[in-house]
């Protein structure tokens, strides 16, 4: 896949009759895994490329001066378009300018001119423009005077429920991996960068990759059974989520700031400043304060046998 960053970098000669997208897709859900699935269908059917629009930042960043916690970060979401087979995505900055906008300004000028699209499809409920007035029943009526197409996904349930970003926030902050793995299509993942840590899981002979997650949301605090992905190759591995109360007494830490660790099975290698994926399969118990050292450690051998066994049990 082909990223842009802005538009100065591209233009219409570099895409051949292109199928658009515009949207965040936070979590790259099964909802927003239909719009791209009907998005490639189309470019197929006329032999052209899959383009989405996305954003740098959540517009509430800009709209409501709040950061929301991502699902998926830009480069979780990025990462998940190139899987999915989309050719190209062009990555605007949000900003007051850009909110401000009118959505016929946006389509002729950005979607048209820039990007030389003539089919535009778009979420059940996405909406672009100054404030959100680009529909798709408003995109319906320019049709004719602008000579282009446009077409809308319908909205997908699962068990009764609608899928969306805000549901499936819910369910991960509830820690109902199951119902939110069955909204995204996949498990419950998060992307981070390796940073440097305390180094006490090593000197307890379980090293960890300590993850920074860039605003994604995590699973509430507890010991996981994980995969985690680098580059191509998938390691089983267990992950922790929380505040390490064994070395510390101070639990006032931020909700969505816990602290994240991961160890990897059958790994050896520097990850330091690398961004690697962990996928959540199942939490085996709680964080707990442990009296010492020793018993943390007795403990985690212990957590490791777990996952031996899950490993040897063969899936029904």
């Amino acid at each position: 896949m082909i990223r842009y960053n802005g538009l100065a970098g591209c233009s219409s000669r570099d895409f051949v009759e292109p199928v658009v997208t515009v949207g965040v897709f936070d979590g790259v859900h099964l909802g927003h895994r239909k719009v791209l699935q009907a998005m490639t269908d189309w470019a197929r059917e006329v032999a052209g490329n899959t383009v989405v629009v996305t954003f740098d930042r959540h517009p509430q960043a800009v709209l409501r001066d709040k950061q929301p916690m991502f699902i998926a970060s830009l480069e979780h979401r990025l990462q998940q378009f190139d899987f999915l087979g989309i050719d190209a995505a062009v990555v605007l900055e949000f900003n007051q300018a850009l909110a401000a906008t009118p959505p016929e300004q946006f389509l002729t000028e950005t979607l048209m001119g820039k990007l030389g699209c003539r089919r535009i499809l778009l979420g059940y409920n996405a909406a672009f423009g100054r404030d959100g007035a680009g529909t798709y029943a408003f995109l319906k009526e320019l049709e004719t005077k602008h000579q282009f197409e446009v077409r809308r996904a319908e909205p997908v349930e699962v068990d009764g429920k609608r899928i969306s970003s805000t549901n499936i926030r819910t369910e991960i902050l509830e820690g109902d991996l199951q119902t939110a793995a069955k909204m995204l299509g996949r498990p419950i993942s998060v992307l981070g960068t390796v940073i440097t840590g305390s180094g006490r899981g090593k000197g307890l002979g379980f090293p960890t990759a300590n993850l920074d997650l860039h605003h994604e949301l995590r699973p509430p605090a507890g010991v996981y059974i994980t995969i985690v992905r680098i580059g191509k190759r998938l390691y089983h591995s267990l992950t922790n989520i929380g505040y390490r109360p064994t070395f510390t007494s101070d639990y006032a830490v931020e909700k969505g700031r816990e602290l994240v660790e991961t160890h990897i099975l059958d790994f050896t290698g520097d990850l330091y400043g690398q961004s690697i994926e962990v996928s959540f399969v199942e939490k085996i118990r709680e964080e707990k304060k442990f009296k010492d050292t020793a018993a943390l450690a007795a403990q985690i051998a212990q957590d490791l046998k777990l996952l031996h066994t899950r490993l040897q049990t063969p899936t029904q």
